[in-house]
């Protein structure tokens, strides 16, 4: 089975195509690009450089959330295109797992942290079976004290990896009590090639959907979208404090000394 794979749920751009246990070709980049100006040249130059045609896969693998909303809608419109376009179906990668299989050899807690902004990481924390990552926690986004704070309550080290490194560093160094690791650069960031991978094992257990049943996972609300329920509870406050104004509640009938004064 052949799949072409795309990861874009961050700063790094990368495609790949893999052949059952076999990576094909993999275009990574971290420098200064946008995805909708690289993804699909990279994914034509692994084509090219490999000797094959899009026409040649069965399934298109794409990184699911979360991440970048931005890049996450690049990598999903552009695997659902194809998918449709070929009438192929599409493997859906949980990004973390993908992250998280870059150090599938590993032993210990593998933690991938992505920053997600205001204080938080979108993250998991895995053990490896059999070079599969199984989670331990439920992935979403949280503050890093209480990643931390939860991780030191299983007693082992911990091996980080991911974009939010270099922001909380020297934070899970101090804290984790049980010691903190973090992954070399070669293996730090989000590759296609772990996403090609981990999709052939899902597509082997017939985890596979239809292109148009497709939906990144974003974990919460965009800042846009945060901002526009913002207004509209602040709107409705400002209605609810205006029909108290205009309706104030009747006086009630006098008891006690003042009913006997009538």
């Amino acid at each position: 089975m052949k799949i072409a794979a795309l990861e874009s749920s961050g700063m790094v751009a990368s495609a790949a195509i893999a052949e059952d246990d076999h990576l094909i070709a993999e275009f990574t980049i971290d420098y200064k690009k946008t995805h909708s100006q690289t993804l699909l040249l990279m994914l034509e130059s692994v084509f090219a450089m490999a000797g094959l045609s899009v026409r040649d896969m069965d399934a298109i693998a794409v990184s699911k959330g979360p991440g970048s909303f931005t890049g996450l809608r690049i990598g999903s419109a552009t695997a659902k295109g194809l998918c449709l376009a070929l009438d192929i179906p599409l493997i859906e990668v949980p990004t973390l797992d993908a992250l998280a299989f870059n150090l599938c050899a590993s032993d210990g807690i593998v933690c991938p942290i992505m920053d997600a902004r205001r204080s938080q990481v979108y993250t998991c924390a895995y053990h490896m079976e059999n070079f599969r990552p199984v989670s331990l926690i439920e992935p979403g986004a949280f503050p890093i004290d209480a990643l931390i704070d939860k991780l030191n309550t299983f007693g082992e080290k911990v091996t980080f990896l991911g974009d939010g490194v270099p922001v909380y560093q020297a934070i899970c160094a101090e804290k984790l009590r049980a010691g903190a690791f973090f992954a070399p650069a070669h293996v730090s960031r989000q590759k296609a090639s772990s996403v090609a991978l981990l999709g052939l094992m899902l597509a082997h257990e017939g985890k596979m959907i239809s292109a148009d049943r497709h939906s990144p996972d974003y974990f919460r609300l965009s800042q846009a979208e945060r901002e526009k329920a913002e207004r509209e509870k602040a709107a409705k406050e400002k209605a609810g404090e205006k029909a108290g104004t205009q309706n104030p509640e009747p006086e009630k009938a006098g008891t006690g000394q003042e009913g006997d004064r009538l």
